[in-house]
C-alpha cells in the first residue's frame, strides 16, 4: 500500500527530523520504503539513507508500506511528514 504526502518540515528531512521518522518506522515493525515519484526506494528505517537522498521541505515523497494494517501505518508516518517538526522543535 502506498500514498504520496508531501514534507512539511522547514528544514526536510534533516538529521533531528530524520531520526524521529526513521525510529517511527522501526517500531511499527513494517517494511517501509520512501522515495521521490519514480525515484529509488530507498530503507524507511534508514537513517542514512534518509539523509543521503536529501528530501527538502516542500518535497513530494512516495511511502509503501508492507504488512498487516499498513493503512494505519501509512496513516501515522503521513501525519509525522506533514507536520513541520523543525516549528515544533523551536
Amino acid at each position: 500500500m502506498e500514498r504520496t504526502v508531501t514534507i512539511a518540515s522547514g528544514h526536510g528531512l534533516h538529521a533531528r527530523p530524520a531520526k524521529l521518522f526513521t525510529q517511527a518506522v522501526a517500531a511499527s515493525g513494517h517494511q517501509v520504503t520512501i522515495s521521490r515519484p519514480g525515484g529509488k526506494p530507498v530503507n524507511a528505517a534508514s537513517i542514512l539513507g534518509i539523509i543521503a537522498a536529501g528530501f527538502e521541505n516542500g518535497d513530494e515523497v512516495v511511502l509503501d508500506v508492507r504488512g498487516d494494517d499498513a493503512e494505519r501505518v501509512l496513516d501515522e508516518l503521513s501525519e509525522f511528514l506533514t507536520t513541520d517538526h523543525d516549528e515544533a522543535a523551536g
